[in-house]
């Protein structure tokens, strides 16, 4: 199986099957799966998109975001709902090269993980519920989509090696992320080196965060989110191996 799914326009997309989980099973191959900004699907990408038959797709952006870059095309039977998690937008492009990166880019993951909950159980109870493929993703595919991603993974019994593998292959993305940036910003300067970066030590940082506070990524979705056990189990039904 892939997972990196090859795209002329989309620079993040990948499937988030394959691993292990701490009861001896794995997350299924083509059921969930993790992206930059569907926006820029057409031609033959959004052939590529059709032939993954995703019946649901969830956009963390803020809806100035969806109106500004417009959102995933209509199609028969998919499905599309917009959480906007984030609710205190900051420029990355603007941050101080002289800060600590990954300790900022953790703490407005903090920040996220304390504004978005009604949004993210909302993501979540999707992702429980619904029983065909699916994709969620923000901008980039790094931040948004990676918290929820490690949220997720970390619910469904991943080891926390895995989880931060998995946020960290963004970095292979890099690259064309900043030149997509560069191209669409003409004339601005690009002020953060580290843009686009998302190197392991920042979930590390944040899961670590959520541990102190919650004891663990499940104490925080059931004491933040509000969440109970079945909405979890629901999760491990519908995405894991049997």
């Amino acid at each position: 199986m892939r997972r990196h799914i090859t795209f002329e326009q989309l620079h993040n997309f990948r499937d988030l099957g394959g691993y292990r989980t701490d009861d001896g099973r794995a997350v299924r191959w083509g059921r969930l799966y993790r992206s930059d900004s569907l926006a820029k699907l057409q031609g033959a990408d959004w052939e590529r998109f059709l032939g993954l038959d995703i019946r649901t797709v969830i956009d963390l952006r803020y809806p100035w975001e969806i109106e500004r870059k417009g959102r995933v095309p209509d199609a028969a039977g998919l499905a599309y709902h917009n959480f906007s998690v984030e609710h205190r937008p900051y420029d990355q492009a603007e941050i101080p090269a002289d800060v600590d990166p990954w300790r900022y880019l953790a703490d407005r993951y903090a920040e996220v993980a304390l504004d978005g909950a009604v949004e993210l159980r909302q993501a979540l109870e999707v992702i429980a519920a619904d029983s065909g493929p699916l994709v969620f993703h923000c901008a980039s595919g790094k931040d948004r989509t990676g918290m929820v991603a490690g949220l997720v993974l970390s619910l469904l019994g991943v080891g926390v090696d895995d989880v931060l593998a998995d946020f960290a292959l963004t970095e292979l993305a890099t690259e064309r992320l900043v030149a997509e940036w560069q191209a669409s910003q003409p004339g601005r300067k690009l002020n953060w080196p580290s843009y686009g970066r998302a190197p392991a030590q920042v979930m590390r940082l944040f899961l670590a965060d959520l541990a102190a506070e919650h004891g663990s990524v499940r104490g925080y979705v059931v004491e933040r989110l509000g969440a109970d056990e079945e909405l979890i189990t629901a999760l491990r039904e519908r995405l894991l191996t049997t």
